[in-house]
């Protein structure tokens, strides 16, 4: 109970960052909103086509999971090779 009241949250709290605030996808073609934002090369070289004009971009959840099958598919691979693997 003392936790609680030493760390509570004033209620006039905006929101910090561009997901909360409701930005779009960049990947092309897109317009859902925002749920994760990544680092720009990190998303190309899972094979998205995004806007390279700034370091982050922003997924929504669609996309994300789309990414997050690319990198677990790449980060197996490179174990199979690692251990003689075909």
């Amino acid at each position: 109970m003392f936790l609680a009241s030493i760390y509570r949250i004033a209620p006039s709290t905006s929101f910090v960052g561009k997901v909360s605030k409701g930005i779009s996808c960049s990947v092309n073609g897109c317009s859902n909103n925002a749920t994760r934002s990544l680092n720009t090369d990190k998303v190309k070289q899972a094979g998205l086509e995004v806007d390279s004009g700034s370091k982050r971009a922003y997924l929504c959840n669609d996309h994300y999971k789309q990414w997050k099958k690319e990198v677990k598919q790449s980060k197996s691979d490179d174990v199979s090779l690692r251990y003689g693997g075909v």
